[in-house]
């Protein structure tokens, strides 16, 4: 063998070794004019970036707040609901621009609806209407400004949600009845009294419970993850704190702050559209309110008789009852369960209801279909393309189970209700289980 031959060989199994060693790990050579692989740039670049992950993001150059974006074609020539948090003394016009299919449409001028109910504060639940321009498959929106599509270059997208055919809207309507949670903040730890309401509401026939939370308790956040785990809650993240001063009352000349109660008013709306194509009813309340049928077994029972004596209806208004907190002869009534080391207290024991004064303004929750609805406030409906009907107290009521009242009638001016036992041979067994999952329970009361 000559050297030359020789050489070959010797050299051969590197280049060999580095030549797969480029391929596996993609090593990129210089070319001969020594100039990098440029990186993709203009509008199909711009919409890949930026798409918001939180569930409230402030809007460029703006005193608003964007939280999330929705397929609504009940608006003549307006497709895309934005809902939001606007400032009421800085509302300046708007443009809409869309990803279609990854590359930048025109801009379009935006419509933009305050909501009535504000409740005197400076910030208020805003929706922005957009119009999708012809041959444009939006997949997200954000909001400009200025007419200049460029400058959504550094702007954050919302994803478009509800994007369904009127076929798929039928068939992915997997629940009948949402419960919507409007806010958990504070060091609120009321674990008796939220164990039980959400135990009552599954007897009822709910399928999910969606709970805005800012903050709460330490154990009852161990509860509601217990219960997210299961699917049967529904945790949204609601950092309003993080952005404005939320109110802790529900009118500004009397508690101050930026926004009404936590931004109660917007997680309500967010909470029907969030709903809208997956569920036939949605029940706007507290947690410490259940919706109550008086004369039929669940929730769904009661909305079969109501729609077909009220064919047209899409709103129901439920009437608010009290039950302040007080003691009773627990051998008259029989015993209740101990509950030794839970937070909060047992709703078992309310059993007794305050008559409403009706000479005054009383509150009411709603049942609603929530493709009725076009905007929400909190005892009422703003905007809807449906008629709505008062439910008798007969039929059904809110039982309103507070931590405190503002009055102490005497025990002569209550009245004794004892539904919420009708079903505690269900109900008490599956709170056990639900507190001793999430490991709630102390060992003295497992036995």
């Amino acid at each position: 063998m000559d050297a030359a031959t020789s050489l070959k060989k010797k050299l051969a199994l590197p280049l060999i070794v580095a030549l797969i060693f480029i391929l596996l790990f993609n090593v990129n050579l210089p070319n001969n004019n020594n100039k990098s692989i440029p990186k993709p740039s203009g509008p199909a670049g711009v919409c890949s970036l930026g798409v918001s992950e939180q569930t409230i993001t402030p809007l460029k150059n703006t005193k608003h707040l964007l939280v999330s974006a929705y397929v609504d074609q009940r608006v003549k020539d307006l497709d895309i609901r934005i809902i939001g948090i606007f400032k009421r003394d800085s509302i300046q016009p708007l443009h809409c621009v869309f990803c279609c299919t990854n590359v930048l449409s025109k801009t379009t001028p935006a419509t933009i609806l305050q909501h009535s109910d504000h409740f005197g504060f400076p910030f208020t639940t805003t929706d922005v209407m957009c119009q999708i321009p012809q041959n444009c498959k939006a997949t997200r929106v954000t909001l400009l400004t200025t007419p200049d599509k460029e400058s959504a270059s550094d702007s954050t997208w919302l994803p478009i949600r509800n994007q369904k055919s009127d076929r798929q809207k039928e068939e992915n309507m997997k629940f009948d009845f949402t419960v919507c949670i409007s806010n958990l903040f504070g060091d609120y730890n009321n674990v008796l009294q939220f164990a039980e309401t959400l135990e009552m509401y599954r007897l009822l026939g709910v399928n999910r419970v969606v709970i805005y939370n800012t903050s709460c308790g330490p154990e009852l956040d161990r509860l509601l993850q217990n219960y997210s785990q299961e699917g049967f809650v529904e945790m949204v993240p609601w950092p309003i704190d993080k952005h404005l001063n939320p109110s802790r009352g529900w009118l500004h000349s009397e508690h101050g702050g930026d926004v009404h109660y936590f931004g109660q008013l917007t997680t309500l709306n967010e909470c029907i559209y969030r709903s809208m194509e997956r569920s036939r009813y949605v029940l706007l309340n507290d947690i410490d309110e259940i919706i109550m049928p008086y004369q039929h077994k669940d929730l769904m029972s009661l909305m079969n008789t109501l729609q077909n004596q009220n064919p047209n209806t899409g709103v129901f208004l439920i009437e608010n009852h009290t039950y302040p907190k007080k003691t009773f002869n627990q051998n008259k009534w029989g015993p209740l369960p101990q509950w030794n080391g839970v937070p909060g207290f047992d709703i078992m024991v309310h059993i007794y209801r305050e008559e409403p004064n009706r000479n005054i303004y009383h509150p009411h929750k709603l049942i609603v279909q929530p493709r009725a609805v076009q905007q929400t406030s909190v005892h009422d409906v703003l905007m809807m393309s449906a008629t709505k009907f008062k439910v008798p107290p007969d039929v059904c009521r809110i039982i309103h189970s507070p931590i405190r009242t503002p009055t102490d009638p005497p025990l002569d001016r209550l009245h004794v209700d004892t539904r919420l036992w009708d079903f505690k041979d269900k109900l008490l067994p599956n709170v056990i289980k639900v507190l001793r999952r999430a490991e709630l329970l102390r060992s003295e009361t497992q036995n």
